[in-house]
């Protein structure tokens, strides 16, 4: 009978591993993305920032990977964050422009992503997920367009960016949306770092039991800047470093939130922006040229860190090139414990061995294309990237000009030039040959300037635009 004592128990054990439900790694990981609006390359303390103090961010890193030659497809908000929630190039989606020409989506616009695209959200509801967006939008403010039509069960934000309200353009005040109703205008926009860290926390703990997305597009540090008092006392970059500061202190509430609900073994936590600094206010994008808005890496190489306890490997780097584009099939495929297959062509990658820091792994991207709202401008394969020869480069970043001035090619090795200065195309004809040809297939399959591509899809363009007001 003694013999039976660790038989009853273990079968007890075993009974109560496969019928109490538990947030193990056996179950499906949470996933919490941070997404920051137009915070540089060099604007973290794990980047190099001596300016703005980002310790719980630098955690993150600590405590698993942070790579260095990640990308957004996109130096501007909606294309970036459309990339995002599809893991398309904003062309394949239609959503690279404004229906108008703009090169982001404004109040009232008629363009949003079309219902057949699948996002992020409405892929992990599929798999059993509770969805938020908590934050900034910006891929349609008409109800057609909102969150909670692409998948989000709860969201909570503004539509749009934080400087959207011209009243030369007729803009409503900045509104502020709890699901599909304004409940603000305009936004108190010193509180609203505050108060969609208090939304996430509360939806972490309403769904701590079942598996959960939370995406956190933060409104700052986009201009104009807003912080609450203490951050601004104590920064050392002035408003700039207050709003990073404050992002870095919501960021600690999130991680600390996961830990006392012991949900942090089994969740993947991301942080990364949508596009590079605008050097503006105190803002740095590091060693790299050029700012949002722009094509060279300044505009496109984004900070991103993750941790996933007991996954992620600590301390690891990742300096293999990847993109947004990448988290959707990455996810997904760690979800469903194999490589995900979607219905539709997409241009991300499963990137979960450079996450893993797989010994050896190398990126899946043989190519990647700079895009500049419709025009193809750079091609990316290797260590060489070739800023294609324009007749004219459209439209003019600082818009008091339509179209900018036109320039010559230049092939640039950013293993060594990370300034984009020293033209190596005459010593180097076979390589800007084959990066041709790969700019040749964008500019077939997803378009350029004013050719439309064979492989874009449709937008959801609305009739009769209304303002969200109170």
């Amino acid at each position: 009978m003694k013999s039976m004592v660790p038989i009853c128990s273990l079968l007890m054990i075993t009974l109560l591993a496969v019928f109490v439900p538990s947030n193990s790694c056996a179950e499906k990981p949470n996933l919490v993305l941070i997404f920051c609006d137009d915070l540089g390359y060099g604007d973290l303390g794990c980047y190099g920032s001596t300016r703005n103090r980002t310790p719980a961010v630098d955690s993150i890193a600590a405590q698993g990977i942070r790579f260095t030659q990640f990308y957004s497809s996109s130096p501007v908000c909606t294309p970036s964050r459309s990339s995002l929630m599809t893991g398309c190039y904003a062309q394949r989606v239609g959503m690279h422009q404004d229906f108008t020409g703009h090169w982001v989506l404004i109040p009232r616009s008629r363009r949003g992503l079309h219902p057949d695209e699948t996002t992020f959200a409405e892929a992990l509801k599929q798999r059993g997920y509770a969805t938020a967006c908590i934050g900034k939008w910006h891929l349609g403010d008409q109800l057609e367009h909102l969150p909670t039509r692409h998948g989000f069960d709860r969201y909570f934000g503004i539509p749009y960016s934080n400087d959207m309200q011209s009243k030369r353009r007729g803009d409503p005040p900045l509104p502020i949306l709890d699901h599909e109703k304004v409940i603000e205008a305009p936004a108190d926009q010193a509180t609203l770092t505050q108060r969609y860290t208090d939304q996430v926390v509360r939806f972490i703990e309403e769904n701590r039991n079942q598996p959960f997305f939370v995406y956190l597009p933060h409104t700052f540090p986009h201009l104009p800047l807003f912080a609450t008092p203490p951050f601004l006392e104590k920064s050392r970059n002035g408003k700039y470093g207050a709003t990073i500061e404050e992002i870095d202190a919501s960021t600690a509430r999130i991680l600390k939130t996961l830990d006392r609900l012991d949900l942090s073994e089994n969740t993947l936590v991301i942080f990364t922006s949508d596009n590079g600094a605008n050097l503006a206010n105190g803002s740095s994008n590091g060693a790299l040229a050029g700012r949002k808005g722009q094509t060279l890496e300044g505009g496109m190489r984004v900070p991103i860190v993750a941790r996933w306890p007991g996954k992620i490997p600590r301390e690891s780097v990742c300096h293999e090139l990847a993109t947004t584009m990448d988290l959707l099939p990455t996810f997904l495929s760690w979800v469903d414990g194999k490589s995900w297959q979607p219905s539709a062509e997409i241009d991300g990658k499963d990137i979960r061995n450079l996450f893993l820091n797989v010994e050896g792994a190398k990126t899946p991207h043989e190519v990647f294309f700079y895009y500049r709202r419709a025009q193809l401008q750079a091609v990316r394969s290797g260590s060489w990237k070739y800023h294609l020869p324009l007749d004219q480069t459209f439209p003019a970043w600082d818009n008091r000009e339509r179209v900018g001035k036109g320039r010559p090619g230049k092939l640039i090795n950013l293993d060594t030039d990370l300034q984009e200065t020293t033209d190596l195309s005459s010593k180097y004809p076979d390589v800007v040959a084959r990066l041709n040809g790969f700019a040749e297939r964008a500019r077939r399959t997803l378009g350029d300037a004013d050719r439309i591509g064979v492989e874009q899809r449709p937008v959801l363009d609305v009739e009769n635009p209304t303002p969200r007001i109170l």
